[in-house]
């Protein structure tokens, strides 16, 4: 009888389990589906809208919204009270770009030209003015300051931020920068017309290079690339000791560096940096400073 009993409780045990996970099951199914319900044409969502697109009970739509707004996956904007988009999910979207793979494929570039060279390797997006460092390889060389992971600086003093900024229109450079500039150095340039001349070099050749500019004694060479299909652009460059590149080992840097980064274009189908390769034919290669 005992074991009876167990047998009894052990199933009605898994029931209630197995019923508890389909109705998680059922709700991130909901959820999902009023996710989708957004787009360009319904930035803004009511209990009622949702109730009859989804052919959902007034009352499960309003709990379901509810939660979802606590949980972040929506925020609410009042009279009437309407539901939008949330905080949570820029983020997480921020996390799929980090991890993307256009990322991936730039960073094991890095890792590799990192190995070739000696010479500490960065990978940047850009944000507004600003450029990001989302991975960083740390070269067999010494370098006197390294840029920490999660680290902003001016895009316009930055090779690699010259790089990116590159790919823009000089209205676009220009709107980016409506207070003008503060240069960190001389060397940098000194207000936004001088940035629009310096893109000149990024568009024809495909590298900028930047010399005692956001960092004292530090040189950097970077190139960029993009994925049209999901808009996404990074940069990648290396840094090392101004005072101790060579014009070979320069020339070999932006070798390494303009090879790799059309080899990603060609993969990723970035026409930007491809066409910029057919100019380039004819001449605009590495050259000694």
């Amino acid at each position: 009888m005992a074991c009876i009993i167990v047998i009894v409780l052990l199933l009605s045990t898994k029931f209630q389990y197995t019923k508890l996970c389909d109705q998680k099951m059922g709700a991130i199914e909901n959820a999902a589906q009023i996710l989708r319900l957004f787009g360009p044409g319904r930035l803004e969502v009511s209990v009622t809208e949702v109730s009859q697109l989804l052919s959902m009970p007034k009352s499960s739509a309003s709990r379901l919204l509810k939660t979802m707004l606590v949980e972040g996956l929506l925020s609410r904007s009042e009279n009437p009270p309407r539901y939008k988009v949330g905080n949570l999910l820029f983020e997480i979207s921020r996390l799929y770009k980090l991890n993307s793979s256009l990322i991936d494929a730039v960073d094991e570039a890095v890792k590799e030209i990192t190995r070739e060279t000696g010479h500490t390797g960065y990978v940047s997006i850009l944000d507004g003015a600003d450029v990001l460092v989302i991975r960083m390889h740390q070269g067999s060389h010494a370098l006197r300051v390294f840029t920490p992971l999660g680290q902003r600086a001016p895009a316009f003093a930055t090779a690699i931020g010259r790089s990116l900024l590159s790919r823009f229109p000089d209205n676009v450079v220009r709107s980016l920068h409506p207070e003008g500039v503060t240069p960190p150095s001389p060397r940098a340039p000194q207000n936004v017309d001088e940035l629009v001349a310096a893109l000149d070099q990024p568009r024809r050749f495909g590298w900028a290079e930047a010399l005692d500019e956001a960092i004292p004694g530090v040189g950097s060479i970077s190139v960029s690339v993009s994925d049209p299909e999901i808009r996404e652009t990074v940069g990648f460059c290396i840094s090392y000791p101004a005072s101790h590149m060579s014009d070979e080992e320069r020339n070999r840097a932006i070798t390494l560096l303009t090879t790799a980064a059309e080899r990603i274009a060609h993969r990723f189908g970035d026409q930007f940096l491809m066409q910029r390769a057919q100019r380039a034919l004819g001449g605009g290669g590495p050259v000694a400073a």
